[in-house]
């Protein structure tokens, strides 16, 4: 799994190359900018303001909204994956949506640590790889959405997503999700409706978290209706 989505964004990676480019950015600034922000949505919202016209302050401010986001992962990579100190610096650069998706949807905690090593090492080499390709094609690839690249991240997405839609609950709360940011893309600033859309599902599970019964309690009420008249005894 790792691999595969290490391919399929890494590939996405000669699109940003390319309209960074085409945004006025020279190759070193786009590569320094997969190089040491890496983490695509941030990107591409800051080369998405530059080359709209706006201010550099402006592009920062969306990109770092995005970014936002990953400071959530790192603390459940944190929890899930406790990482030694000298460990902490890398495992931060490589976290972002794949590799934190990947490894928190194993089962064991090698196949989770070797999920996210997997994937988010993968994906650094060849986004960054990738990106130096679409930089230095730049506008001779014309439109990247014509080889299909625009949909590779997208694709990508909806390959971890769909392994965790096991129920009705998290089908509807993918759809909430969809629609939401839908309506909060024309109305809300770039970065914006990724963060709205989280701090709603962040209230939902807050909400919900109490109704749940743990694995005691669940089974402590099956064995009261096994045998009803246990306790009185």
């Amino acid at each position: 799994m790792g691999l595969s989505i290490s391919i399929a964004t890494g590939l996405y990676g000669i699109s940003f190359g390319a309209l960074s480019i085409a945004a006025g950015l020279n190759l070193w600034q786009t590569v320094a900018l997969s190089a040491l922000m890496f983490t695509g949505g941030s990107q591409f919202a800051f080369i998405g303001v530059i080359s709209g016209g706006g201010a550099g302050s402006a592009a920062f401010s969306a990109a770092s909204l995005l970014g936002v986001r990953n400071a959530v992962y790192g603390m459940q990579i944190k929890q899930s994956l406790r990482p030694q100190g000298r460990q902490v610096p890398w495992m931060a650069q490589l976290t972002i949506d794949e590799s934190t998706a990947v490894s928190l949807g194993q089962a064991r905690m090698a196949e989770k640590r070797r999920g996210f090593i997997t994937a988010g090492t993968g994906i650094y080499i060849l986004w960054n790889l990738f990106t130096v390709l679409g930089a230095l094609l730049g506008e001779q690839m014309g439109d990247p959405a014509v080889w299909g690249l625009d949909g590779a991240a997208v694709a990508a997405f909806i390959g971890l997503l769909w392994p965790r839609l096991k129920s009705a609950q998290p089908v509807m709360i993918a759809l909430a999700a969809a629609v939401l940011t839908a309506l909060a893309v024309p109305v809300s600033a770039p970065g914006m409706p990724i963060l709205i859309t989280a701090v709603c599902a962040a209230i939902f599970a807050v909400f919900t978290s109490g109704k749940v019964p743990n694995a005691t309690e669940h089974g402590r009420l099956r064995s009261v209706e096994q045998e009803p008249g246990q306790e009185e005894q």
